[in-house]
Parts: structure tokens; sequence; C-alpha cells
């Protein structure tokens, strides 16, 4: 495995939550130079200086701000998403059947139920408490551990589970966290107060959380040439990733901005998505004049990098027989006739200028003419900012699922190509 994907894994599997993706995004980001704003604050921007700001501790925007002018360039924009499909607690939570403490959940995003039973899940997020001086702190938490499971239904008491078995969230989607009775647990807050004195937090009351399950199983590459990555929320951690790598590789000459919105699986509707004003915020404040910002967008470009599907081999009739990308043969630009991908022809092209001065070979992908596709952030910000916008990603498998595939290839051949758009200028 090359130094690229150790690290892209590495990131993953320490990111299980939106707001660990954004924490570790904020690490890498200061050891790169770059300096925290707060929205809160009056900015004093400098030419050659780079910037991160983030909101709700779930989406980050990192810029730096370019040598040229950004009336003669325009800004260029990578966009991706913090969030993946996942199963999270519900506020009150506490299910005690059969001898046996759950907890309820909530499925949030398209996500594809299956693949999560029977696996080693633990639970990760931010937990709001009252300390012993009743005052207000947040921890980020990540138990690292497995802690629960969803059981399957053993076959013999559904013989027709593998021809028609339909699944029901409500019912039969809890985790199983504990026997009840042992160790005089009485509720999920309780354990949860007790995790946290474990971890040397002073708890008085445990008053709000935002926690997700996880498989604990890390990402690893697989296949006989090792020509795989098999990893939870490669949609869209990996392009996250990928983003900020190209952006810190950058050569500050162009105006860059990478923005990473949470809440895209659900709809963006939200402060911290694609939907609200966090990306035109910034804009505002790079660019006050509004005349001038108007300019700057007419000449400012953005790919809203997300994944894209390959065409599986054991499903191939799903996709449009002319445009079936394939991992490991680079990445994908998408169309949608109907605008939920933004793409379109001119900047199209340019972007496979781009792509061949990088080296980097391009697929196509366009869904069936009697499907619908999934869509992105990049029409939202397009729609919101005025800024041409084309949707890319690399290929994968099994999107959506607890445990997705890419090609070995394909991130380090993404990351080439965004940093060459980051630089691009005419």
């Amino acid at each position: 495995m090359t130094h690229f994907n150790t690290q892209l894994l590495d990131y993953i599997s320490s990111s299980p939550t939106p707001f660990h993706a954004v924490a570790n995004g904020v690490d890498w980001l200061e050891d790169a130079g770059f300096q925290r704003l707060q929205e809160s604050e009056a900015w004093a921007l400098e030419v050659g200086k780079k910037y991160f700001v983030t909101r709700r501790d779930s989406s980050l925007i990192a810029f730096t701000v370019g040598a040229r002018p950004v009336l003669d360039t325009g800004v260029r924009i990578l966009g991706a998403h913090t969030d993946s499909p996942c199963l999270k607690v519900k506020p009150q939570p506490d299910v005690k059947k059969q001898g046996y403490h759950q907890v309820g959940v909530e499925v949030y995003g398209g996500v594809l139920l299956a693949p999560w039973f029977d696996r080693d899940l633990s639970i990760a997020g931010r937990v709001s408490v009252l300390n012993e001086q009743q005052v207000l702190e947040h921890h980020l938490i990540d138990l690292k551990r497995p802690v629960a499971t969803i059981p399957s239904l053993a076959i013999h008491l559904d013989r027709t589970a593998n021809n028609d078995r339909s699944i029901n969230p409500q019912e039969q989607m809890l985790p199983v966290l504990w026997q009840t009775g042992l160790d005089g647990i009485d509720s999920f807050r309780d354990w949860l107060a007790g995790y946290l004195a474990g971890q040397g937090k002073a708890v008085a009351e445990v008053l709000d959380f935002d926690l997700s399950f996880y498989d604990v199983q890390s990402g690893a590459t697989l296949g006989v040439c090792d020509e795989f990555l098999a990893c939870a929320r490669l949609d869209n951690l990996l392009s996250c990733f990928v983003a900020l790598q190209s952006l810190v590789a950058s050569d500050n000459e162009v105006t860059n901005i990478v923005v990473l919105n949470d809440h895209e699986e659900v709809g963006s509707a939200s402060t911290a998505g694609a939907a609200g004003n966090l990306l035109t915020r910034v804009l505002d404040r790079l660019v006050p004049e509004l005349q001038a910002r108007h300019r700057v967008e007419s000449q400012s470009l953005m790919l809203s990098v997300d994944n894209a599907h390959g065409i599986h081999p054991n499903f191939a009739a799903r996709h449009d027989a002319n445009h079936g990308p394939k991992l490991n043969d680079g990445p994908v630009l998408k169309f949608d006739a109907n605008q939920s991908y933004a793409s379109q022809s001119v900047i199209a092209s340019q972007v496979k200028l781009m792509a061949r001065k990088a080296n980097v070979p391009l697929q196509s992908y366009v869904t069936r003419a009697d499907m619908r596709c999934g869509s992105t952030i990049g029409p939202i910000t397009a729609t919101k900012t005025g800024i041409e916008t084309l949707d890319i990603g690399v290929p994968t498998f099994g999107m959506h699922s607890i445990r997705e595939l890419a090609g070995a290839k394909d991130p380090e051949l993404l990351y080439k190509l965004l940093t060459e758009f980051l630089n691009y200028y005419e």
C-alpha cells in the first residue's frame, strides 16, 4: 500500500463522525501553517496567507489567498461532504427486552441496512454535559472498541430470508449493548456518564449528545495484487482527504477554497450543509464589494468531489453500457440532464484538458434513462453562488454500505487532478 493510501485509510478510520473528520482535518491544516478564523470576529486577510474556519464542528472551509489578484483569476473551489449514512442514537434511547439492554436508533441518510447485521459496532460523536461546577462542556468521544452488535435472525427461524426479507429499522435494527442488571447500569445516559468519568471528565449530568454507531473494522487493501481499498465512509471522506491534501500541495498563485459540508446525505438543508450560507459568507469576506464579488464568481470554477458508481460485475445491467466506470481507471465525470449533477460540457472540457496535462485518465457516468441518480452538493452550491461546477469522484462499489470498495490507484489519480485544478489559471 502506498504512503498516500495509508494516510487515507488512517484518516477515515480515525474519523467515525463528521466531528472527527473536521477535527483531524484541522490538525493537518494547522501543521501546514493555516490560521484558524472565527465567524464571530473580524477578519484581516493577507495575500499569501492560509486560513480555515469551522461551523458546528462538523463543517470546514480552508482557503489560501493567492498571489494573483482574485479579480483576474476568480477562485478555485473543491467541495465534498463530511457525513456518511449511519445509525444515530435517539435522544431517549433505552429499550429493555428479554433481559437485554438495547438502544433505539434513527437511520441517517440512505443506509444500505443489511450489511449492518453481525458487525462489531462502536460509538462516537459529541456529548454535551454539565461539569461539577455546573459549566456546560462539549466532549468529542470515540470508544474505538466494539460495544454493540445487531444480531441477525437465524435462517432456521426465517426460511425465506434469502428470498425476500425486508428490514424494519424501528423493530429490527436496535443494537444490543449489554444484559440488564450487569454492573448496576440502568440507562444509556448513566453508562455514558460513567464512560466520560473513566476518561477523566467530571460529569454532573449528561445534557445531550449527537452519537453514531460505526463498524470498528479498519480500512484495508485487498485483492490478489492489493488493487482494492475496502473501508467504511469512503463516501465521502475519501474526497475530503484528497481535497485537503490537494489544497496543502497547491502553489498559492490562485485563491483556492476547500469546503467540506455536513448533512449532504440528508439534503444539505442546515446551517452546516451546502444549502446554508457558510461558503457564501466566506466569499463575502474574501471579496466584500458586491460588484467585484459578482465579477469573481463569473470567473470561478468548482469541482464537487463525491464518489461515483463503478460498474458492478454482478449487476452490470443496472448501468448504461456506455457509461460504466471501472475501478482503477481514473476519476469519473458525472452527468445528469435533470441537473442532479451540476456538470456541463464547457467546464467538463476544461477539466479534461487539465487531466491531460496531469496525465490522469478520466471516465464518465450517466445513469440509465429508466432510473434516477442521486445528487451532491454540486447543484446546490452552483445555484447559491452562480459558480460553474462539475461533479467528479472516484468509482466505488457498495456505496452507502457499512463497508465500501474503491480502486487503490484512483485516490492518487484524483489527487493529481485536483492539484492541477487548484493551480490552473489562464
